[in-house]
């Protein structure tokens, strides 16, 4: 099933959500280094990439709910992407509590409340990405139906329609 939200023959909300993931995993990262050095650096850069990162999963989220509904209903797909996106939705407002906690406080240093709620957020980012892997790689959503492992570039225009996994094994 191909994604309905293009930009130059690539799905967009796979190509968004990596700013999100990254920026918000960057952020817990900077609130570890921040514990174990107490450089208020850190918690600065954090409070950053998690608004950054919360700000970039919400444009992600658009394009994620276009794909999610031209999915047919009554499968497993679409299970499955409910869970991955409501989860999402989870993880942007467990990064979003833990952001509000640190406005108050100088140099934006976390309190416990703001590191349990970022940390809790990249837990449960993991187990929805996996549900993303788990769409495009088990259950093919947003992958072209021309995809093989000779397919043309999908800057080079329409083609001739291939059928799934023409040209994906190798030939002697």
């Amino acid at each position: 099933m191909e994604s309905r939200a293009r930009l130059f023959g690539h799905a967009i909300h796979p190509t968004l959500i990596v700013f999100p993931l990254g920026l918000l995993a960057t952020a817990v990262i900077f609130d570890l280094i921040y514990l174990f050095t107490d450089r208020s650096n850190f918690s600065v850069a954090a409070a950053y990439a998690i608004a950054a990162g919360v700000i970039g999963g919400l444009i992600a989220a658009v394009f994620g709910l276009i794909d999610w509904i031209a999915i047919p209903s009554n499968t497993r797909a679409k299970r499955i992407g409910a869970i991955h996106g409501l989860g999402n939705v989870v993880v942007v407002a467990l990064f979003a509590i833990s952001w509000l906690l640190r406005t108050g406080a100088e140099r934006w240093e976390p309190g416990v409340a703001a590191l349990i709620f970022s940390f809790a957020g990249v837990l449960v980012a993991l187990f929805t990405a996996w549900l993303g892997g788990e769409l495009v790689e088990r259950l093919g959503v947003g992958v072209d139906e021309r995809a093989s492992l000779d397919a043309p570039s999908s800057l080079s225009g329409p083609s001739t329609r291939m059928p799934r996994g023409a040209g994906s094994a190798p030939t002697r």
